[in-house]
Formats: C-alpha cells, sequence, structure tokens
C-alpha cells in the first residue's frame, strides 16, 4: 500500500510528515507537482532529513518556478499540467506520495491534487493547529470520503490540544496516527525519533506491497 500525503491547507507541515514517514517504512518518496523553491525542493529537504539507504528518491512530474497554486504558476510559465502526465514511478516498495498545499488545489481548469489519490491509497491528513483548523480538517475527512477514499489517518503537528483533537477524533471517525511537537529545529535526528515512535502504528496501517 502506498501512502498519499496531505495537509488542511498550505504550511502545516507536510514535507517534515513526509520524512518521517518515509524515515520509519524506509519508503520510497515522490512529489509530483513542485510549485517553487527550486532551489532547494520538498524532494532535497526530505532527502537530507532520510537517515536510511533504502529510500529512493524519484524526480518530480513538473518543476514551476513561482511559489503559487500549481494551476498560476503553470499559466505564468506557459505549462500545460495534464492529469495523465502525471505517472507514479514504478517501484517495489512502499512509495509516499506528498501532494501541493490541500486536497482542492488545482493544477488545471479541471484537476486538483484530490485527482491524484488512488482509491488503494492511505491517506495521511496533516493538521496543523489553529484557529479553523478543526473545521478544516473535518472538512477535508468529508471530502475524501465523498470520493469513497475511506482509507484515513490524521496526524497532528504541533503540541497538544486536547479538546481540537478529541472532536476532530470524535466526529471525524478515522483513524488518529500520532503527532509532531513543536521543535525548535527539525533535523535528521528529530525525524528518526518521530519515525521511531509512529512505526509502529504505520506499519500495521499501511501494509508492504505484495510482491
Amino acid at each position: 500500500m502506498n501512502v498519499f500525503i496531505t495537509g488542511i491547507g498550505t504550511d502545516v507541515g507536510k514535507t517534515i510528515v513526509s520524512a518521517i514517514v518515509v524515515e520509519a517504512l524506509q519508503s520510497d518518496y515522490w512529489k509530483p507537482i513542485q510549485a517553487g523553491n527550486l532551489g532547494w525542493t520538498d524532494t532535497q529537504t526530505v532527502t537530507s532529513l532520510v537517515s536510511n539507504k533504502k529510500t529512493v528518491f524519484h524526480p518530480e512530474a513538473f518543476r514551476l518556478n513561482n511559489p503559487m497554486s500549481p494551476h498560476a504558476a503553470a499559466e505564468l510559465e506557459q505549462v500545460e499540467i495534464k492529469l495523465d502526465d502525471i505517472k507514479r514511478p514504478k517501484t517495489i516498495n512502499r512509495l509516499v506520495v506528498e501532494g501541493a498545499g490541500g486536497l482542492l488545489v488545482p493544477f488545471n481548469n479541471q484537476n486538483t491534487v484530490i485527482d491524484l489519490i488512488r482509491p488503494e491509497d492511505f491517506v495521511l491528513v496533516v493538521s496543523k493547529h489553529y484557529l479553523g483548523s478543526i473545521n478544516h480538517t473535518l472538512m477535508t475527512v468529508a471530502i475524501l470520503k465523498s470520493r469513497k477514499l475511506m482509507n484515513i489517518g490524521i496526524l497532528f503537528n504541533g503540541n497538544r490540544n486536547p479538546s481540537t483533537e478529541n472532536i476532530i477524533e470524535k466526529m471525524s471517525g478515522v483513524n488518529i496516527i500520532g503527532r509532531v511537537g513543536d521543535e525548535e529545529e527539525i533535523n535528521s535526528t528529530i525525524v528518526s525519533k518521530y519515525a521511531k515512535q509512529l512505526k509502529p502504528i504505520l506499519k500495521k496501517l499501511i501494509p508492504e506491497p505484495s510482491k
């Protein structure tokens, strides 16, 4: 089973969580669309944080210069992003796929990030605590379920907020994977620490692909 990592919005910690999941499962990693920061991409960030030697980092399908919604960046750069041109890399390993922003971020006039998710994927939703995060988290889960995407887990990013987390768990009805606390610095040691903590539940929920 592969993992698709999405967030309830932008800047919620998808890339750090991707590195943790990659390290925990020693999976491959792929960012289909990189918009902006081509001097230091999300793939490079994950590569710098992962310690295992098994992971393969696959090249992006599209690399856009402007740090904005992929559809807008593509228009500026006169690039046409077609869903059929975004082909998952072939691997016998698990694959962690990191989306861009949230589920409804468009990359052309017809498709959004949710169209990159396959029915058999385990979808890991990164929820960061802020005013409005309950609404955004529950909407994200509801949108996934509306597409019959039912293999869903939530990982909280930030120090514990019992009131927020309890109501999200009760109302979403999906697995709570754990949390990444507020850290002064994110480095490979921190990523390894969380990978060890989360590995048992991730391996239980995300079985190895059949050979």
